[in-house]
């Protein structure tokens, strides 16, 4: 079990009380989906994704990212039990859908940067390590079904 200090819990809920997720989650996908463009294999199914201005206006993409951040909010309400609020979906993407779990740490990555770039200079060192902190605990999850 991770123990989480009361700065980083206040820390946490506040980011996530403040990011509009039909912007936030979009924008990270978007990002991951162009950096890292062998991510995109696993949205086939998503129709052309042939570029960044394709990526960036693709509504299945768009979507998707916001889906990301209300999965992330279940973990933000369940900070002390989130190896088990993220089995199933852990499960899911091992075993159905074959995601490799390197691409986790991605697009956690990527939200973290379209975090800082929202917050500014209120995403200080302290706040940036409590975010990334929660991440490192979710990527570990969602990667638990591969061990």
């Amino acid at each position: 079990m991770v123990e989480w200090t009361d700065f980083e819990r206040a820390t946490i809920q506040d980011i996530f009380s403040k990011i509009d997720y039909d912007v936030v989650g979009p924008a990270a996908l978007s990002r991951c989906l162009i950096v890292y463009p062998w991510t995109q294999r696993y949205f086939s199914k998503f129709g052309n994704l042939y570029n960044a201005a394709s990526i960036m206006g693709n509504a299945m993409v768009a979507k998707h990212g916001t889906i990301i951040l209300h999965g992330l909010d279940r973990g933000v309400k369940n900070m002390d039990n989130m190896k088990e609020i993220y089995a199933e979906l852990s499960v899911l993407h091992s075993d159905k859908l074959h995601v490799d779990p390197d691409n986790f740490k991605l697009i956690s990555d990527c939200l973290t940067i379209v975090i800082a770039a929202q917050f500014g200079k209120a995403f200080t060192g302290e706040v940036q390590a409590a975010f990334q902190k929660f991440m490192a605990v979710v990527v570990s999850s969602m990667g638990r079904q591969y061990h």
